[in-house]
């Protein structure tokens, strides 16, 4: 379906409007200001700052290449191939490297002019000024993306609660015929999450950290430990009690997967049902001492699943009331 996203709106609009400005003001090539804007229009304010810089503290040191180069040497294509050679691996030691793009369209520009003046340093300085400009002026508005953030939120939970349940019943019947389709789509779900949270970060400048990006993060950790326990499930082979008695803790604890911090009250039900275990008799055969010690590390996985969400923060006030 075609679509136009909002980038690529803010680009369109901004090279119109960097073209316009920079032909208004006379500027020669004034095209390659729209050039300049479409190259510094990123998905990020904090990226594209960081572009914007580059380009511009590159472009300068071209104009300087420019001069060094054309005015002691000479106007010569061979010499053009000199200058580069040399200006590419200063932009990189100097971490300017985005701007080589636009720096050389300046180099040609005084190429073509023959000569370097005032003037057309000055016109070249006001070509990328115009450009990084508009492009920053474009990238002030950043569309929200929690909505979006609290859906990734919403799905994660709920594979995880499906996964639970399918523990629970298979801790009571044994093979459940499950398909194993809530892996794939945790998987799925908690990458484009966790880009999407970061995205978040770097649209803001004042913010390092993103609770989101914590919390998705968080989950990932938990998701590992619940890879680790589906084998530990599916290995066992004989019926004990212990089996009934994790169920139940599991299946109740998939009632409660969400962003609020319950995960101490689970421990603690965790440790109870463990000195339970410890007061049962011995195993009697060795299927029987085998299933336990699956069930034990599954509980130690399960403790260790629960101290990761205790570990959490938590959201600021105003997002879990956006999440409930």
């Amino acid at each position: 379906m075609f679509r136009i996203g909002y980038r690529t709106l803010k680009t369109a609009v901004g090279t119109a409007i960097a073209i316009i400005l920079a032909q208004a003001i006379g500027l020669d090539n004034y095209a390659s200001a729209g050039i300049i804007t479409i190259l510094c229009i990123q998905n990020t304010k904090r990226k594209s700052v960081r572009v914007s810089w580059s380009r511009l503290v590159a472009c300068l040191i071209a104009i300087g290449f420019s001069f060094v180069f054309f005015e002691g040497i000479g106007y010569s294509p061979f010499v053009i191939g000199l200058l580069l050679l040399l200006f590419i691996p200063t932009t990189v030691m100097l971490n300017v490297k985005e701007g080589i793009v636009t720096s050389s369209v300046i180099v040609l520009h005084i190429f073509i002019a023959q000569e370097i003046t005032v003037s057309s340093a000055f016109n070249e300085l006001a070509i990328i000024i115009i450009g990084v400009g508009i492009a920053l002026v474009m990238n002030v508005y950043m569309p929200s993306v929690e909505s979006k953030l609290v859906q990734f939120q919403v799905e994660i939970e709920e594979n995880f609660r499906r996964i639970f349940l399918h523990m629970a019943h298979f801790l009571r019947e044994g093979d459940s015929g499950w398909d194993g389709i809530e892996i794939t789509h945790i998987e799925k779900l908690i990458k484009e999450a966790k880009t999407l949270a970061y995205q978040d970060v770097e649209n803001h400048f004042m913010r390092n950290e993103n609770h989101y990006y914590l919390y998705f993060t968080m989950r990932q950790s938990q998701f590992e430990l619940i890879e680790r326990m589906l084998p530990l499930i599916s290995s066992l082979s004989t019926t004990v009690e212990q089996r009934e008695m994790i169920a139940g803790f599991v299946e109740e604890l998939s009632d409660h997967i969400h962003s609020g911090n319950t995960a101490i009250l689970y421990l603690t039900k965790l440790y109870d049902m463990k000195l339970e275990f410890e007061e049962m008799p011995m195993p009697k055969s060795r299927d029987e001492f085998e299933t336990r010690a699956a069930l034990f590390q599954f509980t130690r996985e399960m403790e260790v699943y629960l101290q990761l969400k205790q570990s959490f923060r938590g959201f600021p006030l105003k997002q879990v009331k956006a999440t409930r």
